[in-house]
């Protein structure tokens, strides 16, 4: 007779709480904001219900929801009100991003503000890197990136993330604010970053479509995650303090992967495409919004991330709250 009874232990709400073994934590997922400079008021982004492209004054009251949510970071992505092709206003002392840093910082002191290094939304072609014909230039590009992490840096961002996919980025970066004193700033490298089709909302988000081509010169291929490893190791062992896989949930495998490859902290970044997909099953009642983006969250972590950044933190940190 076999006496196993596996139900045993999730008969009632009570047991399966305290017999979970994958919890969900407010302190591990990041915010991503949009903050537009010049825009008198926050405007509705349509493809992603819920998310706005913040004025500075309206990222007053959302340092204070985010405060009360319990959101305990934030990835900032700014949207100038003029763009070039050195994408100049990224790294101004009074670029949208640093205000808000600034701001962010002065309202809400022991937020850790993360912010985004790549100069996509900054130029009119829409490109992450410097552009010659139709070619990105990747070394020319890291002196602009290295300059916009040292102003974001120098306005109080606790960590910059390069995500433009360039060689050597997290070196050059790294050199840079080492140089300028930052020593203690840092870098959560956009180490696994796929191209693909689950970034159609951001890019709508932050008007950084390119204007010709595609990524797929400098962000890796799906098909390819020996690949990607290699990039995890370079991003290491150039100095990276944590790392990160985008997208989440197309590539769970990989990060059960990158997380066997390194003992640093590990950040997945839920995209766009995932949460706008959530929520449009869910505005049409195909789905349960609530359960679904938690199932996510926890799917992410099961796979061994650390750290989540999700559109859905605010709203998760609520839920967490009003089960307890």
């Amino acid at each position: 007779m076999n006496h196993n009874n596996l139900r045993r232990l999730r008969r009632t709400p009570q047991l399966r709480e305290i017999f979970e073994e994958t919890r969900l934590n407010a302190s591990e997922w990041i915010y991503p904001i949009f903050v537009k400079e010049g825009a008198a008021e926050k405007e509705s982004i349509n493809s992603m219900p819920g998310q706005f492209r913040h004025s500075l004054e309206s990222l007053k009251s959302l340092s204070d929801e985010i405060a009360e949510a319990g959101v305990k970071s934030v990835l900032l992505f700014g949207l100038p009100s003029s763009k070039d092709e050195a994408a100049t206003s990224s790294r101004a002392e009074n670029g949208i991003v640093q205000q808000a840093i600034r701001q962010l910082k002065k309202q809400n002191p022991d937020l850790v503000v993360m912010t985004d290094v790549c100069v996509c939304a900054y130029t009119p072609h829409g490109h992450c890197g410097v552009v010659k014909g139709e070619a990105i230039d990747n070394d020319a590009t890291l002196p602009l990136l290295a300059e916009m992490a040292v102003s974001h840096a120098q306005s109080g961002a606790d960590i910059v993330a390069p995500s433009s996919m360039m060689d050597g980025q997290v070196a050059a970066l790294r050199c840079a604010l080492n140089r300028s004193g930052l020593l203690d700033t840092a870098i959560m490298g956009y180490s696994i970053k796929y191209s693909g089709p689950f970034y159609g909302p951001f890019r709508d988000a932050a008007d950084s479509s390119p204007s010709f081509g595609d990524r797929s010169s400098y962000q890796h291929s799906s098909a390819n995650p020996r690949h990607s490893m290699r990039e995890l190791k370079e991003d290491i062992e150039e100095g990276a303090d944590l790392v990160m896989v985008k997208p989440g949930l197309s590539y769970l495998d990989v990060i059960y992967r990158a997380r066997q490859a390194t003992d640093l902290p590990l950040a997945v970044y839920s995209v766009s495409g995932e949460y706008s997909m959530i929520k449009a099953a869910a505005e049409r009642g195909w789905i349960d919004e609530k359960a679904a983006a938690l199932e996510t969250l926890r799917a992410f972590k099961r796979a061994g991330a650390d750290l989540v950044i999700t559109y859905f933190a605010v709203q998760a940190c609520q839920w967490i709250k009003s089960q307890s």
